[in-house]
């Protein structure tokens, strides 16, 4: 796929005073779409939580104007990855705490007068939230969504992009989550590729039994909250999308050797398997009907990827004795890979390869053709 920003679509921010902006908020309410995971706040603005959710609509003219407004701690901002005619044009950054107007600007077009916009939250759920005060522009409307298969992408900074972005600056450079661009990682590609829907509930950092460096809160803890953060009183709603495959690429974390600072005890698969067949029963809990794929890591090379894959089996067996009549678990093992991202993080043309991988494999289940 190109990533290339062609040259006749462009991302302007422009000033405008305070009075315009408040003139163009009010909250967007169901005037256009919304997937991922999403939340109305109490002023009808359409916030923008997980990695990779996103709005979709419709508008005529030449142009139109998104409102946004970025929810963060002091200093913290967000970004945004925009899609215009099913065609990506790069990344847009959101800060400050009050409104700020965002023009979209499009070519004509030879198909009609309506241009198609997505706009894809590009960082994950802990950098923050970005809402969606207002949309100004001409013939704004909904797009009418067609019935497709569902699949929902569980993980950590792999399925949230994390370090695979560098074209708006090298790795180092900024804050961690300059280089996020969750639109173009694994999982959002794979479901373009088989035309489903999608949603990513995924945290960097986040493992089973353990994270990258700390005990938790864990994978298990903060699934269930809307902002997986496990402190949140906001439970994420499991009726408003219902998968027919749910995806789970966790265990880099809990193989990691952490920081060399923060005391890190060995592995223990034991731990590993039993946390991980009990939330398999989360997910069967929610989604009693999903087809449940565990994946290996692109991360992990040698004894250590071998031992995650000998703890998959685990899980799956473990899990169909305690849920039988339950659809079956599947495995997946991605090829060995050095990643070339950030941090020794997949890069875009590694998680490219890494979709092309998983295509012919989820094309299967979908398909019921896969055991």
């Amino acid at each position: 796929m190109k990533t290339c920003l062609p040259a006749f679509l462009t991302l302007l921010l422009f000033a405008c005073s305070d009075q315009k902006v408040h003139q163009a908020t009010g909250g967007v309410g169901s005037s256009i779409h919304h997937y991922g995971r999403t939340l109305f706040d109490a002023d009808s603005n359409l916030v923008l939580i997980g990695s990779a959710s996103y709005a979709e609509f419709t508008f005529t003219g030449d142009s139109c104007t998104l409102f946004l407004k970025n929810i963060a701690p002091a200093g913290d901002y967000n970004y945004l990855a925009i899609e215009l005619e099913n065609r990506y044009t790069g990344r847009l950054k959101v800060d400050g705490d009050t409104p700020k107007p965002y023009l979209i600007t499009a070519p004509a077009t030879p198909a009609g007068p309506a241009h198609l916009l997505r706009v894809f939250k590009a960082t994950e759920a802990h950098n923050g939230q970005v809402a969606i005060t207002g949309i100004t522009g001409q013939g704004i409307k909904s797009v009418p969504h067609p019935a497709r298969k569902k699949i929902e992408f569980i993980g950590n900074s792999i399925t949230c992009g994390m370090g695979n972005d560098t074209s708006g600056g090298p790795c180092g450079a900024g804050k961690w989550y300059d280089q996020h661009n969750a639109y173009w990682a694994y999982g959002p590609r794979v479901a373009r590729m088989v035309n489903a829907d999608f949603m990513l509930s995924s945290v960097s950092g986040i493992g089973i039994y353990r994270n990258w460096n700390s005990d938790g809160p864990v994978m298990p803890q903060v699934y269930e909250s809307a902002y997986l953060e496990v402190d949140s009183a906001q439970r994420w709603d499991f009726g408003r999308y219902t998968p027919d495959i749910v995806s789970i690429c966790l265990g880099t974390n809990d193989f990691s050797d952490g920081d060399g600072t923060t005391k890190r005890l060995p592995f223990d698969s034991a731990a590993f398997i039993s946390k991980y067949i009990d939330f398999v029963d989360i997910v069967y809990r929610h989604y009693p009907s999903a087809r449940i794929v565990l994946l290996s890591s692109p991360m992990l090379s040698g004894s250590k990827a071998d031992l995650l894959f000998a703890c998959l089996e685990q899980v799956k067996a473990g899990s169909g004795q305690r849920n039988p009549g339950k659809p079956a678990i599947t495995l997946f093992r991605f090829k060995p890979m050095i990643p070339r991202g950030c941090d020794y993080h997949p890069d875009m043309h590694d998680h490219e390869i890494l979709a092309d991988e998983l295509v012919p494999f989820f094309k299967g289940l979908l398909e019921g053709q896969n055991p």
